[in-house]
């Protein structure tokens, strides 16, 4: 799939359609400090930590991709609230 890097879209800052830069988010450094991840800690070297509990047959063919939206005017960011799955991923120069 193929996205233009530059077109115009609704800005809800601006609250008018204006031209928008495309990037792809990339997943950020996970904190160390939530629940789950002390939960984790406290059992881990516990059985065999679930190793051979998953299903067989590996990751999905196509993953989902999330993309910000940065108006050009005011240079804020948002994200359209539908994320979706693409095998092949390009943004391109138009």
């Amino acid at each position: 799939m193929k996205i233009p890097k530059n077109f115009n879209t609704y800005c809800p800052s601006c609250k008018t359609h204006t031209p928008h830069v495309v990037e792809r988010v990339k997943k950020g450094q996970a904190s160390t400090l939530t629940r789950i991840v002390r939960q984790k800690a406290r059992h881990t070297g516990i059985g065999n930590s679930g190793k051979f509990s998953k299903v067989p047959g590996g990751d999905k063919p196509t993953k989902r991709i999330n993309l910000r939206y940065r108006c050009k005017t005011c240079k804020k960011a948002h994200q359209k609230p539908k994320c979706f799955r693409s095998g092949k991923f390009e943004i391109v120069e138009s």
